[in-house]
């Protein structure tokens, strides 16, 4: 007899990311999960075809997506800016958010307490946003801003980058 085990049975728990983030953070980045390729690298953002890094390079006038992942995130901390992810696990087929399964919400509140500088938060796309009412607790400013992936396709660069722009310039970002 042969049993065949669903995906989502056989799915092994996935770790997200520790934050990039130190005690100058004025505004926190919250994407949803890392992505396969990003879980590979073990760095933030790292498919090729994600926006993140072109959009911070372009408002900060500095050419990121050509500096190593330590330069880049040196950078973001350099301007105020921390990374982080709702999700501190999950279980997850491939890189869509449509695909996790079981997570864990990271503890924004003791971040908060790592942070004193901290004015706002950005949800990275729709699935981060799912959870602005975690990060409403805070007292902050919270955002929904349009996914970097590439999975948001009906969104243009010029498009992202200027709603990016807007949030990141009210707090001094960019």
């Amino acid at each position: 007899m042969v049993r065949t085990i669903s995906s989502e049975a056989a799915a092994t728990p996935l770790k997200g990311l520790a934050p990039v983030i130190d005690v100058t953070a004025r505004v926190l980045v919250l994407g949803s999960f890392p992505g396969v390729r990003s879980l590979q690298l073990q760095q933030y953002y790292a498919h090729p075809q994600n926006h993140f890094w072109r959009i911070l390079g372009t408002l900060w006038n500095e050419p990121l997506p050509q500096m190593d992942y330590v330069q880049r995130c040196q950078a973001a901390q350099a301007h105020g800016l921390g990374i982080w992810d709702v999700y501190a696990c999950c279980e997850r087929a491939g890189s869509l958010d449509s695909a996790i399964r079981n997570a864990v919400v990271n503890d924004f509140a003791a971040l908060q307490l790592r942070c004193p500088q901290l004015q706002a938060i950005a949800h990275n796309g729709g699935e981060s946003w799912r959870h602005h009412k975690h990060t409403q607790s805070l007292g902050l400013p919270v955002y929904k801003l349009p996914s970097t992936s590439p999975a948001n396709a009906s969104w243009t660069f010029e498009r992202k980058l200027q709603a990016w722009r807007e949030v990141l310039q009210a707090h001094g970002v960019a």
